[in-house]
C-alpha cells in the first residue's frame, strides 16, 4: 500500500523552523531550516539542485542499468556522478544493492547545499520517511507504519548531541520501494544517513513475522554503525540502541 498524503510531516510543522517542499520527478524533499537563515531564494535553488541531481543520475542509469535493477553490492563505473560512488560504497557494508541508499543520498546532498551556499545553522531533509537532521535540540521522532495499530504512536527521542545523523525507515506494507519482507517499519539511525537508508532495507528485507522481530534487533545490536533501531510488525514491536523509546498519542 502506498502513501502519497505524506500526514505524518504535520508533527514537524509546530516547531520554530522554516519549512518547504521540494519535488522532481518521483523525488519528494520536505526541508525545514532555522528561520533566521531562511531566504525564498532557497527554495528555487534547491529545485534546481534537486533537478540537476536527478538528471545526473538518470542518465547514467541509462548507460548502466544492472546498477538500478542489483539486489546485491555493485560498483559505479567511473564516469558515474559522485552521488551514485557513495550509494555503492554503502551497498558493500549493507550487503544489499545501492539504490536502497538513494533517499539517503539525495537528502545529504541537498543538505549540504544548504549549509555550504546558505549558512543554515539547522537543516533537516525528509525524503519518503528517510531523514537527514542536523538540528541543535532534542529531537522525537515517530515511526510511521503504516495500518500498524503502533503507527506514529511510538518512536525514538534523538538527542541534540546526535546530530547530524540519518534517521531512515523501511517497510514492506508501507510506499512504492522494493522490500523482500512484511515489516510494518524498521528504523534505523546512523551517523551516515546513506548507511542508515540502505540498513534499514536490508533489516527490513529479514522481518516476515512477528517471530523475526527479536532475531532481527539481535543482529542489529552487533553492527557497530547503528546506533539505535525500532522494528514494527503488526501490533508488536522491538527496539536496540542509545536513545529512549517514546510513546505518542
Amino acid at each position: 500500500m502506498e502513501y502519497k498524503d505524506r500526514n505524518y510531516r504535520s508533527r514537524f510543522a509546530g516547531d520554530n523552523r522554516r519549512w518547504f517542499s521540494v519535488k522532481f520527478l518521483e523525488s519528494d524533499l520536505w526541508i525545514g531550516v532555522d528561520s533566521g537563515s531562511y531566504s525564498q531564494s532557497m527554495e528555487a535553488d534547491t529545485y534546481a539542485l534537486l533537478v540537476d541531481l536527478r538528471r545526473a543520475m538518470d542518465a547514467y542509469l541509462l548507460m548502466d542499468p544492472h546498477y538500478k535493477a542489483t539486489l546485491q553490492p555493485y560498483d559505479a563505473g567511473l564516469e558515474a556522478p559522485d552521488i551514485l560512488k557513495e550509494m555503492s560504497r554503502v551497498s558493500h557494508k549493507t550487503g544489499i544493492g545501492p539504490m536502497s541508499a538513494v533517499a539517503g543520498a539525495v537528502a545529504l546532498k541537498v543538505a549540504e547545499f544548504l549549509k555550504s551556499k546558505y549558512g543554515v545553522k539547522e537543516v533537516i531533509v525528509e525524503n519518503g520517511g528517510d531523514i537527514y537532521a542536523d538540528a541543535t535540540a532534542d529531537m522525537d521522532i515517530a515511526v510511521f507504519a503504516g495500518q500498524s495499530p503502533l503507527s506514529e504512536k511510538v518512536g525514538l527521542h534523538i538527542p541534540a548531541s546526535a546530530f547530524p545523523c540519518g534517521i531512515c525507515t523501511s517497510s514492506g506494507t508501507v510506499g512504492p520501494s522494493l522490500s523482500l519482507g512484511k515489516a510494518d517499519a524498521m528504523l534505523i539511525v546512523c551517523r551516515d544517513v546513506l548507511l542508515a537508508d540502505s540498513y534499514a532495507t536490508a533489516m527490513a528485507n529479514r522481518i516476515k513475522t512477528v517471530n523475526d522481530l527479536q532475531p532481527v534487533i539481535e543482529q542489529i545490536q552487533s553492527i557497530p554503525d547503528i546506533l539505535a533501531a525500532l522494528a514494527i510488525k503488526g501490533d508488536r514491536l522491538a527496539v536496540s540502541g542509545l536513545y529512549e523509546l517514546r510513546l505518542f498519542k
